[in-house]
């Protein structure tokens, strides 16, 4: 038997799980979206478990991501420089699920 989540029910089983603060408001909707759009491209369903998505996916700013993986911003002018740094250092090592104000949501590694 399936149940069909919509954004707000994926948000408030976040928020029963004592997990709402692990993800912004804005990066839930973001994992939501991404989710979805990865079942619709694969055909595939994804159960909403709310632990495993929280050991699977992050939110943090572009320069927590850079100190969270050593990544070398020192040659970076401004924010987009570390924007722009961050999110190649990403892509060739995991996936942006989407971005928020100030950072992204992404896949951990």
């Amino acid at each position: 038997m399936k149940t069909i989540v919509t954004e707000s029910d994926f948000r408030d089983a976040f928020h029963r799980m004592d997990r709402g603060e692990q993800f912004s408001y804005t990066g839930l909707g973001v994992l939501f979206a991404y989710l979805q759009e990865y079942e619709s491209d694969t055909g595939e369903e994804i159960e909403l478990d709310v632990i495993a998505l929280c050991c699977d996916y992050a939110e943090d700013t572009w320069e927590g991501i850079a100190e969270a993986y050593a990544i070398d911003i020192s040659d970076c002018e401004d924010e987009d420089d570390i924007e722009d740094t961050v999110r190649e250092y990403l892509s060739f090592r995991t996936h942006l699920a989407g971005e928020v104000p100030g950072g992204c949501v992404y896949f951990q590694f």
